[in-house]
Order: C-alpha cells, then sequence, then structure tokens
C-alpha cells in the first residue's frame, strides 16, 4: 500500500515503525529535516522536507496515486487543511488526521465530503483517556483493550504468588470460574514469549494475556493475583487535557484530586469540575503528597506532558505508600526502564493511538488492531467472509487451520454471542475472530488467511 505519513513525531515516527516493515511504500514529510534523517536511517523509505498542507510538497510526496494519508502533525489546523489538498486535488480514498482540541469533535458534522473529508478522526488524548479508565475498572490488570464493541476483552495482568491459579495448570482455569469461560493468549516469561498449553504451570511473575467476556473479566483476573478492592480514591498528576478529561469522567464515582503546577491552568481546571478538588502545587512535593495522604491513595496518575516529572511523581508517590502508579512516558526507551521498577503501569500514547491507526490500514477485513509489547505483538479483530470453498477460515475448526507461527485464536463473536475459542471450535461466515500474535510481522500470513477468493480447493 502506497502511503503518505505526514509529521515525523513521535506518533508519526511510530507509524512509520510498524508500517515500514509490512512491505508498504511508505513517504515522510516534515519541516524538520534532522527528524527525516533520523527516520531514514533506520528504515527503508522515502523523505520530504517541507509543510505538510503544501499542495507541491504532497506532489512530491506521490500523493497524486498514494492510497492513504496519515496527518499526524503537532497542528491540527495543518492536519485538517492537509486532508483537504489531498482529496480536492489528488482524490486521495483515505485520509487520516489526528486532531487534538475538543472543541472540534464537538462538532462531526465538520468531517464529511461536503466539510472537512477526513475519513477517521484520532485524538491521542481521548484514546488514552479512555485506555486509563478500562485499567481503573480492573485493579491489577496492565492492560485491558476491547473487541466487538466491548463485548470481549483482552487483560494483561501479571500473576502473583497467591493468585489461585498460579502454581497450576492452565486446564484448570475454566473450571474455576464456575460457568463463564476464558483463554489465555499468551504468556511472557522473563520477557520471553510460552505458547499456553493445557499443561502450561503458572508462575509468579508471568505476564499473561487472556481473552473473555467482558463480564467475566473480574471472575479470571481473581484467580491470577490476590483479589484488589475497588479503587476508591485518585489523585492525577497534571490538570491539562487528559487529567481534566478523566477528572470529567470520574469525578462522580470516584474521590478525585488533581495537582496541577501551572496557576492559570489550575484555576481553569477547579471551575470546570464540579466533584474534583484541585491543587496548585508540584506532585513531586513530598510535603504536598503528604498532606493530601498518599499513602491512602489507591491510583496516583501522573498524565503530565513531561515524561520526566511523571516518572519522579509516580515512583515518589510509590515509595510514600499509594497502592498503585501509573505514568503517562512518551519516550519507548523510557517504559521498559521503569516497568521493571516501581512504577506498576506505563502508559504509552504511541501505543495506544498506533492500534487505531493500523485498524484502517490492515487488509482482509480486520476492523480492530491493538498494538502490544512495544509494537512486537499484536491483537487483531477480523472477519471471516465466504463458504467453505472461497475462504481458507470458513466452515473449519480452529484446530484445523493453518495459523502462523505464535498466533493463537482466543475467542470467537458471533452476533451478541461470545464464544471461547476451542481446538473443534467452528467459524462461520460473519464470525468476528479475535487473534493474538506474538510476532506482528506475522500479520501479512494473517490478513491472506481471511481474504476470500474465488476457490480455494
Amino acid at each position: 500500500m502506497k502511503i503518505i505519513i505526514l509529521g515525523a513525531g513521535q506518533v508519526g515516527t511510530s507509524v512509520a515503525i510498524n508500517l515500514a516493515s509490512e512491505a508498504n511504500d511508505i513517504t515522510v514529510v516534515d519541516r524538520d529535516a534532522g527528524l527525516l534523517q533520523s527516520l531514514q536511517d533506520k528504515l527503508d523509505l522515502r523523505t520530504i522536507q517541507g509543510y505538510a498542507a503544501h499542495p507541491d510538497v504532497l506532489t512530491q510526496a506521490g500523493a497524486d496515486d498514494a492510497e492513504m494519508i496519515i496527518a499526524v502533525t503537532n497542528n491540527d489546523e495543518t492536519n485538517m487543511v492537509a486532508c483537504q489538498v489531498a482529496w480536492t486535488l489528488f482524490h486521495t480514498p483515505r485520509k487520516i488526521a489526528r486532531v487534538r482540541a475538543p472543541a472540534y469533535s464537538k462538532f462531526p458534522s465538520l468531517f464529511s465530503q461536503r466539510g472537512l473529508p477526513i475519513d477517521v478522526l484520532i485524538s491521542p488524548e481521548e484514546l488514552v483517556t479512555e485506555y486509563i479508565q478500562r485499567l481503573l475498572k480492573y485493579p491489577g490488570a496492565l492492560q485491558v483493550l476491547n473487541f466487538a464493541g466491548g463485548l470481549v476483552q483482552l487483560v494483561a495482568v501479571r500473576a502473583y504468588e497467591g493468585g489461585p491459579l498460579v502454581g497450576q495448570e492452565l486446564r484448570e482455569l475454566n473450571q474455576h470460574l464456575h460457568g463463564g469461560e476464558a483463554r489465555v493468549a499468551a504468556i511472557y516469561r522473563e520477557g520471553q514469549a510460552i505458547q499456553p498449553e493445557g499443561d502450561t504451570i503458572l508462575q509468579d511473575g508471568d505476564e499473561v494475556f487472556f481473552v473473555a467476556a467482558a463480564e467475566n473479566i473480574p471472575a479470571v483476573l481473581k484467580e491470577l493475583r490476590r483479589e484488589e478492592k475497588p479503587h476508591r480514591k485518585l489523585i492525577f498528576a497534571g490538570g491539562g487535557n487528559i487529567g481534566r478529561r478523566l477528572a470529567e469522567r470520574l469525578e462522580k464515582d470516584y474521590r478525585v484530586k488533581i495537582i496541577e503546577r501551572d496557576a492559570g491552568r489550575a484555576a481553569s481546571a477547579a471551575e470546570q469540575l464540579r466533584h474534583t478538588i484541585v491543587l496548585h502545587g508540584d506532585a513531586a512535593d513530598e510535603d504536598l503528597l503528604l498532606e493530601e495522604n498518599i499513602e491512602e491513595t489507591d491510583v496516583f496518575c501522573a498524565v503530565t506532558n513531561d515524561d520526566e516529572a511523571n516518572i519522579l511523581s509516580s515512583m515518589l508517590a510509590k515509595r510514600l505508600g499509594a497502592k498503585n502508579v501509573m505514568a503517562l512516558i512518551n519516550r519507548a526507551a523510557y517504559v521498559d526502564l521503569v516497568e521493571a521498577g516501581s512504577i506498576d503501569v506505563a502508559i504509552s500514547p504511541q501505543q495506544t493511538t498506533i492500534g487505531t491507526l493500523l485498524t484502517h490500514v490492515r487488509r482482509g477485513d480486520v476492523v480492530m488492531v491493538h498494538s502490544l509489547r512495544r509494537g512486537a505483538a499484536e491483537a487483531i479483530e477480523a472477519i471471516a467472509h465466504g463458504d467453505s470453498n472461497s475462504s481458507r477460515v470458513v466452515g473449519r475448526a480452529i484446530g484445523a487451520l493453518k495459523l502462523p507461527k505464535g498466533t493463537s485464536i482466543g475467542a470467537i463473536v458471533r452476533g451478541e454471542e461470545v464464544i471461547i475459542a476451542h481446538h473443534d471450535t467452528i467459524i462461520k461466515s460473519e464470525d468476528h475472530v479475535i487473534l493474538f500474535l506474538v510476532d506482528k510481522r506475522r500479520i501479512i500470513d494473517v490478513e491472506k488467511l481471511f481474504q476470500v477468493g474465488i476457490t480455494f480447493l
């Protein structure tokens, strides 16, 4: 696929890294020659230096026959104008734009063929907000990802000594759920993937990815960890877009505090939020945290735009007694460092955003993509089409499929019914199939598996 990426910042670079390894023809446009040179040193792609919305720059980038424009510069207006130019002059079929300002999203009629011809709007702040909300719903979860409109969820959790299933064989999981079902899609032990089998014994510290119907998630978590009480007291470090959105959505159900060091932003948040306590101060101030009873806080979540401030304040909060700490971290190099230490969950805006972008790039009617393990793994939702003559999957049992190495099917959604996958489960046309890929480089093989041909007999 021929794709033009506008913007070589953190999101644009993440997209380029993910797509360049999949036989796509990628061109990246940015005004910063240094960023472009860095990309060219790492990846096999073209770069164009220039202003992303200018027609001559888009022409240079090959917009006349590009199949997709992904506009992810740091400026909303540039992204929107670039999509307008791409449609008006080049009739680019697919246009994706990052639009961060909430004021635009309030008027969806703006984004249409009669208005601004943008097919997909991406707001990293909104995606991160939703992601943190899901994590707060399930204490102890490292990741919570939705499929099939939320009917099915993929949850990552670290197994701890004291969980009923730790030290037991995996086959015992469903016996403990009393009528519910779940499937372990992957296990990572000391950073290495282990293919889960019925006789696999879970160990303390294993990172376990499991798939289940949404209503069964709490029961599975109880099997893998010591039971944790629901969260009640939350502190958010940072009163910007993400902190304010989270407080606004959670303040009715939780006791929420925001710590914001900018006086004007703190005053603005205090005026907007009705049930949230807004404090003007530094979240890395030990005295302030102690005054606010940090030792009684269920979750301390640092969501400022400064990675170092987020890491330091979260580590301090943990040392002072916060039960769980989360930190928003943009730099990929920092994420692995902090997750091995005192920070419970490192949240990467790039990884949260990349899945949404990849959903619109994947072939074979892939309708949902989640990027995992710093982009090395993926979980996808693909729709099976055709019949036993035209499809490699329809009418066949899961155990008979030639799945790429390291790929597993966790669940099938048929209408509103969630079916946990077994070897003898038959896939039917229009089933939504949830797959986990330990190695995302196998995605092309999975796409081919779900493509419909004239005949495969």
